[in-house]
């Protein structure tokens, strides 16, 4: 059984951060979905502050360097991709924008992408329709149905936006999850295992 892969990309600044914590809320609802389907998972967390200067390096020259080439490699080869940006003036943040500025839109196309964001306010929650979404939509990519917006309050304890949180965190987890498990493998490379010279010689003769 092919073991189905998950990047997950969180754009958070600080140390910790509560994009990261949704970032990691998404994923382990992701993974406990292909896991109840019957799918092996694995999974890689992007922390993009971290490449940071790699990215804006990229921008400017266009060759990916130091720890971004990996993750750009990642990225091509995943069956789903959760990504999480922090909202700044009412928008997705610019590390988080340049990231995928950088990412061949050629990787992305019919990806499944599940999409998430935090923020102060929970007025700001229609980034994911004007924002985050569109964005996507332009790689081709298949956004989930579902997006999830963290606001400061949803994470108190025991309270209903609590609940109504962990409720859109499983409901977009499985919606990944199902669009991953269904994705087709990419179709092979025919330069990628050429036929070695001497077999192709070896016919002549005949």
């Amino acid at each position: 059984m092919a073991t189905r892969t998950l990047v997950t990309v969180s754009a958070g600044l600080s140390t910790p951060s509560s994009t990261r914590l949704l970032a990691d809320r998404l994923t382990a609802a992701a993974e406990a979905s292909l896991r109840e389907r019957g799918e092996e998972v694995s999974t890689r967390t992007v922390e993009l502050r971290d490449v940071a200067h790699d990215v804006v390096n990229a921008m400017i020259t266009r060759v990916p360097t130091g720890g971004l080439r990996p993750v750009l490699d990642d990225i091509a080869e995943a069956d789903g991709i959760i990504a999480v940006t922090p909202v700044f003036n009412a928008s997705y943040s610019g590390l988080f924008k340049s990231f995928f500025d950088v990412v061949d839109p050629e990787d992305l196309d019919g990806t499944p992408v599940l999409i998430g964001a935090t923020g102060g306010s929970p007025r700001h929650s229609l980034v994911l329709e004007h924002a985050l979404r569109p964005m996507f939509a332009h790689t081709r990519s298949v956004v989930a149905p579902t997006g999830v917006y963290a606001a400061s309050e949803d994470w108190g304890a025991g309270g209903s936006g609590g609940r109504e949180l962990a409720q859109r965190i499983e409901r977009a987890g499985r919606q990944l999850a199902v669009l991953a498990a269904d994705r087709s493998p990419a179709a092979a490379d025919p330069y990628e295992e050429p036929v070695p010279f001497a077999d192709l010689m070896s016919g002549l003769g005949t």
